[in-house]
Formats: structure tokens, sequence, C-alpha cells
């Protein structure tokens, strides 16, 4: 079943609630310059893709708002190298 992601804009970040679990990526917005600099999914629930799926969807708000994306933290640069598809949003 496909995550329920919420983009907090105020914030600048993306929660999905995972048995009561919040998991987070968090961004810098800057000339149309999404930097991620954080994706934390607890161990408690790890290991389902969660963090796939919430990286997806900013990259997919990145597309949809205009924004290049620097992936600065670990887990979003490894991200970029598996998804090739995603390369057109590199800034």
């Amino acid at each position: 079943m496909p995550l329920d992601i919420h983009h907090d804009r105020d914030h600048r970040r993306f929660t999905a609630e995972v048995d009561g679990i919040t998991c987070v990526l968090e961004y810098h917005l800057a000339a149309n310059t999404m930097t991620i600099t954080h994706t934390g999914v607890p161990q408690a629930v790890g290991g389902r893709g969660i963090a796939g799926e919430i990286t997806q969807f900013a990259f997919d708000t990145a597309r949809s708002e205009g924004w290049k994306v620097v992936p600065a933290c670990a887990y979003a640069a490894a991200y970029v190298r598996r998804h090739p598809d995603v390369a057109d949003l590199l800034a």
C-alpha cells in the first residue's frame, strides 16, 4: 500500500506516519533549488522501502515545482545513483 506522504512547506520537509512512527525527508529551498539535507526512517520501521518512497515523492514534487535538486544527504545521493531517471533534476 502506498504511503500517505505529506509536504510541510512551512517546515521544509516531507513526512509519512508508519505504524505510529514519523519518517521524514528534510530540505532547504533557495533560488528554486531543493537541497535534501536529511532522510530519516527509524529502525523500527526500516527495511520497507519507506525512504525510497519519500525520496521519490520529493523528486516528483521538485519536478512539478520546477526545482533543481542537490542530494546532500547520503541516502538521497545513493537514491540518485540507483535512479538515473531523476538525473535531469540535479543542480
